[in-house]
């Protein structure tokens, strides 16, 4: 995983691949993967090798969460491990999952400066725009995310090596303000993981877009320990989780020509066949 993203980063911004050594350690690797230009001797920073150990650490496993999930689901089903690899990536990829540190960036820049907190922190509670509070929050923590803490202090450190990123100062601010606030205190939105970690993300270089990408590779191992765990459990059945209807026990049918335009849903009668609407696109049609 971290080679596959190391050389998808490298031709991305067109360079040439670099494969991975021997004597360097996980998170070293791939940063050097990366990074690695003329300099025969390179090796990364160990301090920004070690933030992001840290921070693959802590994203490795975290309970059943959305995408660990799905790799269950998916491994149930007797499919191969990487198409289950790849579902888990699809479910990653969410906002609400693991795209919510780049969602945290967006928001903060959003913000742009600290005097603009108060004016977004009443949108949050007015629900104006559709404004949410990224970063906060989290389905089984119901008090401080006991991760951020350790990425706030990591933050500090990646900080003294590439400088201080600006818009930590605005994160600082609307933390200390939403810690106060009896409306975030009363729903128990405290700051999570994603909270931080994106800030230290930018600040180290890395694109926004690939925020998610440094989130699978650690997560990886997580999902894979869950694939062996149900592989071996020999009374594992195929996930099939049980729905029950509640709606309408009867309905009466109504002939589509005496449907209202709610109920006939999409118009989906089209004059030409897609053959020929393909064909009509060709350069001698």
């Amino acid at each position: 995983m971290p080679t596959i993203a190391a050389y998808s980063y490298r031709h991305r911004i067109g360079r040439p691949l670099v494969d991975p050594i021997e004597g360097l350690s996980y998170t070293e690797n791939f940063l050097y993967m990366m990074d690695k230009l003329g300099h025969i001797n390179y090796r990364p920073h160990p301090t920004l090798a070690r933030a992001l150990d840290i921070l693959f650490i802590l994203h490795a496993d975290h309970e059943l969460n959305c995408s660990t999930q799905a790799m269950r689901h998916l491994a149930s089903s007797g499919v191969d491990v990487y198409t289950c690899v790849a579902g888990s990536c699809g479910a990653l990829y969410g906002p609400r999952h693991g795209g919510a540190n780049e969602a945290v960036l967006n928001m903060l820049e959003e913000i742009g400066t600290i005097e603009n907190i108060p004016a977004f922190v009443e949108k949050i509670k007015t629900k104006e725009g559709g404004a949410k509070l990224m970063g906060f929050g989290h389905r089984v923590y119901k008090n401080y995310d006991p991760r951020a803490k350790i990425v706030r202090q990591i933050a500090n450190e990646v900080f003294e090596v590439v400088g201080r990123e600006p818009l930590i100062e605005v994160a600082t601010a609307l933390e200390k303000i939403a810690l106060s606030d009896e409306y975030f205190i009363k729903r128990k939105l405290y700051p999570n993981v994603d909270f931080y970690s994106g800030l230290i993300y930018k600040a180290m270089g890395f694109p926004s877009d690939f925020f998610t990408v440094l989130f699978a590779i650690p997560r990886t191992v997580g999902w894979l320990a869950h694939w062996y765990e149900f592989l071996d459990d020999k009374e594992n059945k195929i996930v099939r989780p049980r729905q029950f209807y509640v709606g309408k026990t009867t309905t009466d049918y109504v002939p589509i020509d005496q449907r209202s335009e709610g109920e006939k849903g999409p118009d989906l009668i089209s004059a030409a066949s897609a053959e020929s609407k393909r064909r009509s696109l060709g350069g001698d049609s």
